[in-house]
């Protein structure tokens, strides 16, 4: 409780305004509390009291009510209060707790200097009774004591608020610049299955452009020959509306050559395997199954896997299962040993998994990761059309 009561929340959150008001009411009970008890052992309650008893009690709680207003006018409320410190007790902690909330927002001089007319009028208030039951430098020690606390307390506290406000400002720069760094390897990835797609669109046009042509060329076909070209143009055109569902926009530009596929994944684990690394892979998936575009994104999650293993793995082994087919979906498992962080993300900032990420999204699929047990797993489920 008590972290929260010295570092608030940002002004205006419904946090900081809960914890204003309970930071007040407990400042104005110690205040009274430590004001009511200088009145009891004092003297206060004495003959020859500078005020009666009930007076001083009095401006000890309008003086604790003050300090509603101290965090806006530290500075007012402490000055105001400093003089009933020299004919009310009372009013001594009222005007303790002010110091200590002007040491937290004021420079230290001032509130320095507004301390030492706090002891000074400890001796006034001295010599405003008629029989006072201890000697003088008992009020100096006293109120010195109290005050150097309050002062060094309040100091403490300043400090301790800037720095976790310099903390809480960094945090925050931190987590922008991850978003900012998400979003661009984001738009890369999305930029990159683009240029991907122009090339296997293109393809996809000019086979449906050229048995269209076919037709039209050969007006008179068999029965059998027709019923071919029709399909061989409705497969192209529903595999070219599929991809162009997976991006909304091709940038112009040089296409790409033709990207790797499903069929490309034999060839992808025997040069990973060729570089050293040790890969136990298990496809049950037919070559020619997928579509062209799950093919591909299946590759490319098998070689950021693979890749991602060998960067940040403990060892230099991995494992990839790829299982499914038609109306089932695909299932892509990558696993590999590893010893990192306790959130299980490799080292490195992770632009390679918001990649994956972002085009098992684009597929509709499902995209997980993480360790257990020293072994990083990935995992993605990706919609296979019956």
């Amino acid at each position: 409780m008590l972290f929260p009561l010295l570092v608030p929340e940002p002004p205006g959150s419904p946090r900081a305004t809960r914890r204003d008001r309970l930071a007040d009411a407990i400042a104005i009970v110690l205040a009274l509390l430590y004001g009511t008890t200088m009145t009891a052992v004092g003297d206060a309650t004495r003959p020859g009291a500078a005020v009666p008893w009930a007076v001083d009690l009095a401006l000890g709680v309008a003086a604790a009510a003050a300090l509603l207003v101290r965090r806006r006018h530290p500075l007012a409320v402490l000055v105001t209060l400093l003089p009933f410190g020299a004919i009310s007790v009372t009013a001594t902690g009222p005007i303790v707790v002010a110091l200590f909330t002007a040491a937290i927002r004021l420079r230290f001089p001032v509130v320095l200097l507004l301390g030492m007319a706090n002891v000074v009028a400890g001796g006034v208030y001295y010599l405003l009774q008629e029989r006072p039951v201890y000697d003088v430098w008992v009020d100096f020690l006293v109120r010195g004591v109290v005050t150097a606390a309050a002062l060094g307390w309040g100091s403490f506290v300043q400090a301790y608020r800037r720095l976790t406000t310099s903390l809480r400002e960094h945090a925050a720069r931190l987590e922008a610049e991850q978003q900012l760094r998400e979003e661009q390897a984001k738009l890369a990835e999305r930029a990159r299955i683009a240029r991907e797609m122009h090339d296997v669109l293109a393809h996809r046009m000019s086979l449906i452009s050229l048995h269209a042509g076919a037709l039209e060329v050969r007006g008179s076909l068999p029965p059998e020959e027709l019923s071919l070209a029709a399909g061989a143009i409705r497969t192209s055109a529903h595999e070219a509306l599929e991809e162009l569902r997976s991006v909304i926009g091709v940038p112009r530009g040089r296409p790409e050559p033709p990207q790797p596929g499903l069929a490309d994944v034999d060839e992808l684990v025997a040069s990973v395997r060729a570089a050293g690394m040790t890969v136990g892979f298990d496809n049950g998936v037919p070559v020619d199954g997928p579509p062209v575009v799950l093919g591909r994104t299946a590759y490319r999650i098998v070689q950021e896997g693979l890749t991602n293993a060998r960067k940040h793995g403990s060892g230099a082994a991995a494992t990839v299962l790829m299982e499914g087919a038609a109306g089932r979906g695909l299932r892509i498992t990558i696993s590999n040993p590893f010893r990192g962080t306790a959130d299980g993300c490799p080292s490195g900032g992770g632009q390679g998994l918001v990649g994956i990420g972002e085009r098992v999204n684009l597929a509709g699929g499902n995209f997980r990761y993480g360790s257990d047990d020293g072994v990083f797993r990935l995992e993605a489920d990706l919609p296979w059309p019956a």
